[in-house]
């Protein structure tokens, strides 16, 4: 029997300042489990994150959970998980969470969640893998970041086709299609020195 397809959503462990946040994030937590869709993320309970994973729970969804120990330890890590890992540190984390996975979706949130989406954006370029990326603009909460890589790009520090993989929507279940529907390319040759 072929697994289920899973998508790895990267998200804020605080709620923000707008209901928007949460309301998508809900949506996206139902959407995934209504596809049939295994759900990867932090682990947590808190924030963005429980809201997601609560959803995707009261739909009958497939939740997998991966924290690190420091954060389990201080008592956010969320117990009603179908599995939840608990790894050593960050690193280990994020190793988990990216082999577990087939796309990725990236929700508002803070600078871990910056920064989870920027290495898999990174490891995309890099030709480490050709899974897509999603990005959900809840009230353009994203456009400064994508005026950031056009910026980039046009100065000709980022490669245009590193952007490739990176899907864009303000609409949760049709991202989630996209991210689903998306036919990887091959992996771009590895980068040279003078490319990185």
């Amino acid at each position: 029997m072929m697994e289920r397809p899973r998508i790895c959503v990267f998200c804020g462990s605080s709620f923000g300042n707008s209901p928007a946040f949460r309301e998508h994030a809900e949506r996206v937590g139902r959407a995934i489990a209504r596809k049939k869709v295994g759900l990867v993320y932090g682990g947590g309970r808190v924030g963005l994150m429980g809201v997601v994973a609560d959803a995707a729970l009261a739909e009958g969804g497939e939740v997998i959970g991966v924290i690190p120990e420091a954060l389990s330890s201080h008592e956010i890590a969320h117990h009603g998980l179908t599995e939840l890992h608990v790894v050593p540190g960050m690193h280990e984390r994020k190793a988990m969470m990216t082999a577990r996975s087939d796309a990725f979706l990236t929700l508002p949130g803070g600078i871990g969640t910056y920064e989870e989406f920027f290495e898999i954006l990174s490891w995309a370029g890099l030709g480490i893998h050709g899974k897509p990326i999603g990005l959900l603009n809840v009230e353009g909460y994203f456009d400064p970041l994508l005026a950031l890589l056009e910026f980039g790009a046009d100065n000709g520090f980022i490669r245009r086709r590193f952007l490739d993989p990176l899907l864009v929507s303000t609409d949760p279940e049709a991202l989630i299609s996209d991210l689903l529907a998306y036919q990887p390319q091959p992996l771009p040759p590895k980068v040279t020195l003078d490319e990185a």
